[in-house]
């Protein structure tokens, strides 16, 4: 499992994770947040980008990205679904290994691209109940930066 950081290149998922550590822990006394957010673009296939964004509360942001191309989806809800599910994947490995480096105190939120306007609508209370479920904090558009922005940018 490979992710893109704009600043370090190509990284292996435990050289992503030794980067984030170290960020962390190069300036303690500041505040973070982890976000996970997938979004997707349907052409030929689709392709899924899952985004890592380290939040340093107020001092900006760092963040990786994956892309994963699956064949073409046109159900809306397998899509949102499919999203979703990448992100909790991730949410999952990210919490255990920051678990392991005495790190648990930091909070993962799952960023999910569906929002009370548009098509979306419907699906909010299944998708949040999946990521809650799994633990994690939930968080919908507008408020869903990490997949309708940062995930955003890198499906195209």
């Amino acid at each position: 499992m490979y992710f893109i950081s704009p600043t370090r290149g190509r990284l292996a998922f435990e050289e992503m994770m030794a980067d984030i550590v170290g960020y962390i822990t190069g300036l303690p006394t500041s505040q973070y947040k982890i976000i996970i957010g997938s979004d997707s673009q349907v052409k030929h296939e689709s392709c899924f980008v899952t985004a890592l964004i380290v939040h340093r509360l107020g001092k900006g942001a760092r963040y990786y990205y994956r892309k994963k191309l699956h064949r073409k989806i046109k159900s809306l809800r397998q899509k949102i679904f499919y999203e979703t599910s990448l992100s909790l994947e991730l949410g999952g490995l990210v919490a255990k290994y920051l678990a392991e480096c005495g790190l648990d105190d930091l909070e993962v939120e799952i960023h999910i691209d569906v929002g009370k306007q548009g098509e979306t609508r419907d699906l909010i209370k299944e998708v949040v109940g999946m990521v809650t479920g799994s633990g994690f904090q939930a968080k919908i558009k507008p408020e869903a930066f990490g997949a309708a922005s940062v995930a955003d940018k890198h499906t195209k």
